[in-house]
């Protein structure tokens, strides 16, 4: 693994592959070498390449995806990864997440749960912490954007009703949808998930702005809690 690249017969090296074979011909370890470029005195890219990907297996047990999960101070401790080559692995995944949320983005249907939670699953699924997001809608469910209300701990966010209908307000929101992540994988809503879901959900209705739905996202999997009847729940309660 410690052998040049350019010692390496021509069939076996990973730009020359990629160009006679196609990019899905490479291996994880040799797409990750390519995007480094270079390796660094003493060791090849694919040297590199190895080191990172097991670092990326060893903090998430899922592969490649693991390295959503290594932030630039873990990817500098690798020998041979300096700040260019951090900042470069740091820029794919972000740009992978993107990919996804823009390919999700035209199938979005916001009476369908499931295609509101591929839109954010990209982009939430490998976060170490909760995060909330506000969609809003207009009179005719047109999408007017998204915001970031809350980044919480590994394990609860900490967002008031108040929070969110300001930002409602400011965006001229007719309904909203809250979508957050559970760090854990499951995406089974917790007591505060659904306390959460109720206050925002009754204050909405006194304020004329809707809450559609709360969908939690987990590791490829979701949680609709209007889809569960959590919402008629709280309704049949209010009367």
């Amino acid at each position: 693994m410690s052998q040049s690249i350019s010692d390496m017969p021509l069939s076996q090296r990973p730009y020359e592959k990629c160009l006679k074979d196609g990019e899905s011909s490479l291996s994880d370890l040799e797409l990750i070498a390519v995007i480094l470029r270079c390796g660094t005195q003493g060791r090849s890219s694919l040297s590199l390449a190895s080191d990172i990907l097991r670092m990326a297996e060893e903090r998430s047990n899922s592969g490649l995806s693991g390295l959503m999960h290594l932030s630039y101070h873990d990817l500098r401790k690798i020998n041979g990864v300096g700040k260019v080559k951090a900042v470069q692995l740091k820029c794919i995944g972000e740009l992978s997440k993107r990919i996804a949320a823009s390919a999700a983005r035209s199938g979005l249907c916001y009476q369908n749960p499931a295609t509101i939670a591929d839109f954010y699953m990209e982009r939430l699924r490998h976060e170490n912490q909760e995060m909330l997001y506000c969609m809003m809608l207009d009179s005719k469910n047109h999408f007017i954007g998204d915001s970031l209300l809350s980044k919480g701990t590994v394990n609860s966010t900490v967002i008031t009703p108040r929070e969110i209908f300001v930002e409602a307000l400011r965006q001229q929101a007719v309904h909203i949808i809250i979508v957050h992540n559970h760090p854990s994988g499951d995406p089974v809503p917790s007591r505060s998930d659904l306390e959460l879901t109720q206050r925002v959900y009754l204050s909405g209705q006194l304020l004329g702005i809707a809450l559609l739905d709360h969908i939690i996202i987990g590791d490829h999997r979701y949680v609709s809690l209007n889809e569960q009847g959590i919402f008629e729940e709280f309704q049949i309660e209010r009367t």
